[in-house]
C-alpha cells in the first residue's frame, strides 16, 4: 500500500506508522490498547485484556532514543506481567539482556515478606531488527520444563499444585520468551500472526488482513493523523535507523572481506582459520567503533554507548569523530 505524501515531494514506504514509533508515542494511551491487544492476542494465543501500563526505565523521550531498545511493560486482566522490547540495532549480548530483563521484573514485583507463590508469571516479547542467532524460523518461543535425564519424561505439577496455581504446567510457572525476527520474513501472510509479522516488518496492513488488533491500527496508526513536527520527527527516526543498520552491514562485510584475505595469505589451513578468526574480530570490533562514533556525533551519552556497544567509556572517550 503505497501512496505519494501530499504534505511534499517524497513518497511513504505506508500509509501508517511503524510499530516501534507507535509504542513510544500512541499505544501508550488507554484508547489505543486494542491494537496491542490484538498483537499479543494473536501472538499468545489467548485473549489478553491489557489492564494497565506500568513503567519502564528505558522509556526515553529523547531523540537519542532511536539507537535504545523500545520496551513497553504491561499487566494482563490476569495480573500477569508482559514486556515487550523492540530491538532495531545489533546487540551480540541480546540473549542475556532478555534474562535479566526477566529475572529483574520477578524481583520487583514482589513484596518483601511474600511467598514465592506471589511470583508474577512474565511474558517477555522481543521484536528483534536485526539477524539474533542462528536459525531459519522468523518466531521462537522459548519456556522451562524439566526432563528427567533416565525416562526422559517431564516433571509434572501435583493436582494441588494445579488447583492452587491455577495452570496445567510447571512451564506456566516461569517466564516465557518469544522471540520475532522480523526482517527475515519475505513471504506471504498465510496467517494472522504473519500478518502482524508483515505490518512489524514493512508498516503496510494489506486490505486482506484480519489478524486482532490491525483493523485498529488501520483507523489509529495512520500517517495522515500525524501533525506536520510529528511527521518530521517520524521520518528523521526512519532515516536514523537505515543509516544504522548501513553501518552495521557495511562494517560486517569489510570484516569478512579482511578475515578472508588474511587467512588466504597465511597459505596452510591452520593459517587461514586464525587469520579467518582474526579478521572477523577485528571487523566485528571496527562496526563498534564506527557506531560509537555514530553515536558520539549525536552527542548520545556515553555509558549508553557503551550498554549499546560492549566497549569501555574510555576508549569510546578516545574515539575521533
Amino acid at each position: 500500500m503505497k501512496k505519494d505524501n501530499e504534505k511534499g515531494d517524497e513518497s511513504m514506504a505506508s500509509n501508517y506508522i511503524r510499530f516501534d514509533w507507535a509504542m513510544k508515542r500512541l499505544l501508550r494511551n488507554k484508547a489505543n490498547f486494542a491494537v496491542l491487544e490484538g498483537f499479543l492476542t494473536t501472538l499468545l494465543n489467548e485473549k489478553i485484556v491489557i489492564q494497565k501500563l506500568l513503567e519502564s526505565e528505558s522509556n526515553q523521550e529523547d531523540e537519542f532514543d532511536k539507537y535504545n531498545r523500545v520496551d513497553m511493560l504491561a499487566e494482563n486482566s490476569k495480573g500477569e506481567l508482559i514486556l515487550i522490547e523492540v530491538q532495531n540495532n545489533n546487540e551480540y549480548a541480546y540473549f542475556q539482556r532478555m534474562l535479566f530483563g526477566t529475572s529483574k521484573l520477578v524481583t520487583e514485583y514482589i513484596n518483601r515478606g511474600e511467598g514465592y507463590d506471589k511470583v508474577r508469571k512474565i511474558y517477555s516479547i522481543n521484536i528483534v531488527y536485526f539477524s539474533l542467532g542462528s536459525g531459519k524460523d522468523t518466531v521462537y518461543h522459548g519456556k522451562t520444563e524439566f526432563r528427567g535425564i533416565h525416562q526422559n519424561d517431564v516433571l509434572e505439577l501435583t493436582p494441588f499444585q494445579r488447583q492452587t496455581f491455577k495452570v496445567d504446567a510447571v512451564s506456566q510457572l516461569y517466564p516465557e520468551y518469544y522471540i520475532l525476527k522480523v526482517n527475515d520474513f519475505n513471504q506471504v501472510a498465510k496467517s494472522p500472526l504473519e500478518e502482524w509479522i508483515c505490518y512489524l516488518n514493512t508498516g503496510d496492513i494489506p486490505d486482506s488482513a484480519t489478524a486482532p488488533g490491525l483493523e485498529e491500527a488501520r483507523e489509529r496508526l495512520k500517517l495522515d493523523k500525524m501533525t506536520k513536527t510529528e511527521l518530521e520527527a517520524y521520518y528523521r527516526h526512519l532515516d536514523n535507523i537505515v543509516i544504522l543498520r548501513d553501518n552495521i552491514f557495511t562494517e560486517r562485510a569489510e570484516g569478512r572481506a579482511e578475515g578472508r584475505a588474511e587467512g588466504r595469505a597465511e597459505g596452510h589451513a591452520e593459517g587461514r582459520a586464525e587469520g579467518l578468526e582474526e579478521g572477523l574480530a577485528k571487523g566485528r570490533e571496527e562496526e563498534k567503533k564506527e557506531m560509537a562514533r555514530n553515536m558520539k556525533s549525536l552527542n548520545i551519552p556515553l555509558d549508553t554507548i557503551s550498554q549499546i556497544t560492549g566497549l569501555e567509556i574510555e576508549k569510546i572517550r578516545d574515539l575521533k569523530i
